[in-house]
């Protein structure tokens, strides 16, 4: 069910024309290099428009990636308010039992501050070069790679910059960046399960891997518009918010003008307002001059075409005391779209979609004898150019009840996905252990799939992720190819391509 921490409303009840957002949406499904996976918009604090598309759905948390960078600025907000930490604080101090090896001065002087606003010092991203020095202490990784410039002074978008300001909340609290969040905003939020993703240290990231709802985005971003206050609490302090959310250090070298209007703490300045962001399209943009948050996920490689289609869309459709908009008759066909949204289904030959999809190639199966009444199985193994090498072997069951399963075999990892035509059907685990990895983990997939001759084409889609898997079973010599559609980042096994449940 959709949270109802956020109250509903309609477009033009709040002064918003629905045919904008129509638009929007519109943009965001025809928008080459843009695929949209959910969307939820408020104003004046109502939600005016939500919607997922299929297979995706308002109760499944979704990959944040770089947006998680926002609520560890959160984080570090609440502990700072707390007094556990300073915003001058070094971050040496804060690891003593490094003091000995880290000798080069900028890196002793580096602040809280300086790694919360991505000015740490390093003209560039750093995190290969920490983790090349100490692949499981990220922040040693870190200190020990020296800045090119003074800390304050340079702008570089930096992986261990978050994680570093994670991993000291994590120590001052003695809890986890989750277990820190949850009495203090996830709870009051309405926010439900979260998971996120940790590193050989055993901390969370910080800087990525927080798997969340498109709700918990839209909260987040609320929040933020809303100065810390919530139902009457002030839960952040006003001043952290100013401070997170205006511009610390210029970046006005990135190459898109939405990421070059300067840079918070953990949050990007943009033409209009700010906003948290991840990777693939994951947004949360608070816009205060006029009242409005965007909660958005997807698969979208041209995230700044995103932020156009908004820019051209949207704020055109919010309307002012002066020049009121919006009707009841757009309200309702909005309502009725956002409701029957779902993403296109496998690409291939449809000819034969409405039979069975069934393993074809007699000679493939494993097994003594076939008869009737019983399963059929079928073995493929790699061809060359996978995008996933660890996946080896793919295996297509046909059972004798008429229900066709895909199985996924990656090390010691099995993965079970049951097809049908070009629907998608998600496994979640629920049924005799599909969908489950070798230790029992829940790893929901949908699945949309069509056959042409002897090629059968199966789409996947990771649902708690935003990535798409391409599959091709060539039943004539029991090969198959596998090509992502966006690359999952940290280079992860199939099996791990859902929320952490710790």
């Amino acid at each position: 069910m959709t949270p109802t921490t956020l109250p509903r409303s309609t477009p033009s009840a709040q002064n918003v024309d629905a045919a904008g957002i129509s638009a929007f949406v519109d943009a965001l499904e025809t928008t080459a290099g843009v695929e949209p996976h959910s969307i939820m918009l408020l104003r004046h604090g109502q939600v005016v428009a939500e919607g997922w598309w299929a297979p995706y759905s308002a109760d499944r948390a979704h990959l944040l990636y770089s947006l998680s960078k926002s609520f560890t600025s959160s984080a570090v907000g609440f502990a700072v308010a707390e007094g556990l930490l300073g915003l001058d604080d070094t971050v040496l101090g804060h690891f003593p039992e490094l003091d000995a090896e880290i000798t080069d001065p900028r890196s002793r002087s580096m602040r809280v501050r300086h790694v919360l606003a991505m000015a740490s010092g390093h003209r560039a991203e750093t995190l290969d070069r920490a983790l090349a020095i100490d692949p499981v202490d990220v922040v040693r990784g870190f200190l020990l790679t020296p800045p090119d410039d003074e800390p304050g002074s340079v702008f570089a978008y930096n992986q261990p910059c978050t994680f570093t300001a994670g991993a000291i909340v994590q120590r001052v609290t003695g809890q986890s960046l989750t277990e820190y969040l949850r009495p203090r905003l996830l709870d009051p939020l309405g926010i439900g399960d979260v998971g996120w993703q940790r590193d050989e240290s055993g901390r969370e990231l910080g800087f990525s891997g927080l798997h969340a709802t498109t709700h918990a985005i839209a909260a987040l971003g609320q929040l933020y518009l809303q100065q810390g206050e919530w139902d009457g609490t002030q839960l952040l302090p006003r001043e952290w918010v100013a401070e997170a959310t205006r511009s610390h250090v210029s970046n006005a070298g990135e190459s898109n003008p939405d990421w070059s209007q300067g840079y918070g703490f953990q949050f990007w300045m943009a033409r209009h307002g700010y906003r948290g962001d991840g990777a693939y399209g994951q947004f949360s943009v608070v816009l205060p001059e006029h009242d409005v948050v965007l909660a958005l996920t997807g698969q979208s490689l041209d995230m700044q075409a995103v932020l156009d289609a908004a820019w051209a869309h949207l704020l055109p459709a919010v309307g002012t005391d002066a020049a009121p908009v919006g009707d009841a008759s757009a309200d309702a066909a909005l309502a009725t779209r956002l409701a029957d949204l779902t993403l296109p289904g496998v690409a291939g030959p449809t000819e034969h979609d409405a039979a069975p999809v069934r393993p074809a190639a007699e000679e493939a199966r494993t097994g003594d004898q076939h008869s009737p009444g019983t399963d059929r199985l079928v073995s493929f193994t790699a061809a060359e150019g996978n995008d996933q090498p660890g996946l080896t072997v793919v295996e297509l069951r046909a059972s004798a009840d008429a229900t066709t399963t895909l199985t996924l075999v990656e090390g010691d990892a099995r993965l079970a996905v049951r097809i049908e035509a070009e629907d998608w059907v998600v496994t979640d685990g629920s049924d005799d252990g599909d969908g489950a990895d070798a230790r029992g983990s829940v790893v929901p997939i949908a699945a949309s799939a069509t056959r042409s001759a002897d090629l059968l084409h199966v789409d996947l889609v990771f649902v708690e992720t935003p990535h798409r898997l391409h599959l091709t079973l060539d039943e004539s010599d029991a090969t198959f190819t596998a090509l992502w559609e966006t690359h999952p980042l940290h280079a992860p096994a199939v099996a791990h391509l859902r929320m952490p449940r710790h």
